[in-house]
């Protein structure tokens, strides 16, 4: 059947493509990798040089074969990831690839252009790609954001492209059989930011579904705060932080710096930098403790984040069901091994959490819904199932009314389905 129209929810972590028939049923679009096929579409890209001079060109892959060629590759690459976190920051305008420049909207085309690759009609498509309430950084723009966003699908090929809070494509999901009215809290929780929305759907002729919104909220906390916390509590200690080197007779910190990007997905893959590699190498010389400092030159030199990340989410994930694990960590003479409580993990992420409860509070508000006046609770993502999360929302809302959305399709579904109802007459949404 012809696809009448497509939902695009590009994650900080993960991106999947949703396609919607005429007649309201939806597939998620299947990618053919190395590994098998996927549904989740890794936000990764790796290039390299291919050739030599002067006849050299970049090469690039992306998603999950993005990662595997990075583990296995020997000679010059740079392996990006995250991308999506740097679009409201005014920090990040562009970087330099074997000598070729290319804007964040160039990196994020490239990837949005592979996401979407010989999906037929595309460019007369009706297409609503997710957005976050609200992007992730320090002090987010949200002109820049948006627009960088709108230039990148325009790079893909894509001028024509509506935009939706991804907690709507959520609920526009989990709402597509609803026989009676209902109000309803979205909590969608993704890589980079946690999003909320307060809908009221009600269920129309010719089985449309009119969505209200009464209010929406996020904050830039989720998925990847809490890797970072793992990261600053059990690993990053193993890797020279907190640790001295001398300068003229006295003895200073090893600059915060090193492993405050160490810690962020989206900024370790930009430490590979000449610049960077010097200075660890002259803290190195001088430093209390230089094997430490030694293992976190390692793990950047041989682009060991992926598997370092890879361990610590293993942990992460453990303590979903244990009140204790340990992360374990052992590649290329760089070993790490840590016992981590339940009571660990929730007191580093204690403040993490306080800030989702405060952007829930913020959308019930602003909705002017009291909790007990909210008849289903949608959840969506990974850090749903976090038992600090998880408890907040039975305390809040009760454990009867809560219901976990798919992590990886309920918004891109979803925002398929808006799309195919802003694409037909007289319907609001």
């Amino acid at each position: 059947m012809t696809t009448a129209a497509i939902g695009i929810d590009f994650g900080t972590t993960n991106s999947v493509v949703a396609l919607a028939n005429a007649n309201g049923s939806v597939t998620t679009r299947s990618f053919a990798t190395k590994q098998g096929a996927v549904d989740a579409y890794r936000s990764a890209l790796m290039f390299w040089r291919e050739g030599r001079p002067p006849q050299t060109s970049i090469a690039h892959v992306s998603g999950p074969d993005a990662l595997d060629m990075a583990l296995g590759m020997t000679t010059e690459h740079r392996f990006l990831q995250s991308l999506k976190t740097h679009l409201s920051s005014r920090a990040f305008q562009e970087t330099r690839l074997f000598g070729k420049l290319f804007k964040l909207e160039d990196l994020i085309g490239v990837f949005l252009s592979d996401l979407t690759a010989d999906l037929d009609g595309l460019a007369g498509t009706p297409l609503v790609s997710g957005r976050p309430v609200v992007f992730a950084g320090e002090r987010p723009d949200e002109e820049l954001a948006l627009g960088r966003l709108a230039a990148s699908y325009g790079k893909a090929g894509m001028r024509q492209v509506d935009f939706a809070y991804e907690p709507l494509g959520a609920a526009y999901w989990y709402a597509r059989d609803l026989k009676q009215p209902q109000t309803m809290l979205v909590a969608d929780f993704g890589g980079g930011t946690s999003d909320f929305s307060v809908m009221r759907f009600e269920p129309g002729a010719a089985g449309r579904l009119e969505a209200i919104p009464l209010s929406h909220a996020g904050v830039g906390v989720a998925g990847d705060t809490f890797d970072y916390r793992i990261i600053e509590h059990a690993v990053s200690p193993r890797l020279g932080k907190g640790t001295q080197y001398r300068s003229f007779e006295k003895l200073l910190p090893v600059p915060a710096h090193y492993h405050a990007a160490f810690a962020q997905w989206h900024k370790l893959s930009l430490m590979k930098s000449r610049e960077t590699m010097a200075e660890l190498k002259a803290l190195i010389r001088d430093a209390v403790e230089p094997g430490k400092l030694e293992d976190l030159l390692t793990v950047i030199e041989y682009d060991l984040g992926y598997e370092l990340y890879r361990a610590v989410s293993a942990a992460k994930i453990a303590l979903s069901a244990a009140d204790e694990t340990v992360l374990r960590f052992d590649q290329v003479g760089v070993k790490i091994e840590r016992t981590i409580t339940r009571a660990d993990f929730d007191g580093w992420i204690a403040g993490d959490v306080g800030a989702i409860e405060a952007a829930l509070d913020k959308a019930l508000v602003e909705a002017d819904v009291a909790p007990g006046a909210i008849e289903a609770v949608f959840m969506t993502g990974g850090t749903s199932h976090v038992p600090a999360v998880r408890a907040l929302f039975d305390r809040r809302f009760g454990a009867g009314r809560i219901h976990i959305g798919d992590a990886f399709r309920s918004v891109a579904s979803g925002l398929a389905l808006l799309a195919l109802d802003r694409s037909r007459p007289s319907v609001a949404a």
